[in-house]
């Protein structure tokens, strides 16, 4: 898999219905994982039924993300947008990473998660949140 870039949207509970929507607007592929799928949304302080990560991936080339925001994190204007940059080749991410992170704020560290793949978040010098996702090999 390509290392990709693309816009990852925070929502206020309502990530589920805005995914469908730019679904209806781009058409695609939209795939849907609730927090509840983990075990980990009434444990987050939320519902198992809050969007913990979704994905449109359209037939123009076109990757939206989103999903719900945590519990306790408020949203506004301006901070509901992050940069995700995504893939299977290691080496050249956690360059990415080291770069971004280095002078900046680590809110994630880049380690192995519990759905399997090495992710870490972090606020760049200029105060752009990044998310970094190693995609774990497939057998």
């Amino acid at each position: 898999m390509p290392s990709r870039l693309n816009p990852y949207i925070s929502f206020n509970g309502n990530a589920r219905q805005a995914m469908e929507f730019y679904k209806g607007v781009f058409g695609g592929t939209l795939t849907v994982n609730t927090y509840g799928d983990f075990g980990s949304g009434k444990e987050a302080g939320g519902s198992d039924d809050m969007i913990m990560h979704s994905m449109l991936e359209t037939d123009n080339g076109f990757t939206l993300m989103g999903a719900d925001n945590p519990p306790g994190s408020e949203i506004k204007p301006g901070n509901n947008i992050t940069v995700s940059v995504s893939g299977d080749e290691a080496d050249e991410l956690r360059g990415y990473w080291a770069k971004l992170s280095g002078d900046g704020t680590v809110t994630v560290p880049l380690e192995q998660q519990m759905w399997g793949d090495v992710f870490g978040m972090c606020t760049d010098r200029f105060g752009i949140t990044w998310m970094v996702n190693i995609v774990r090999p497939h057998d």
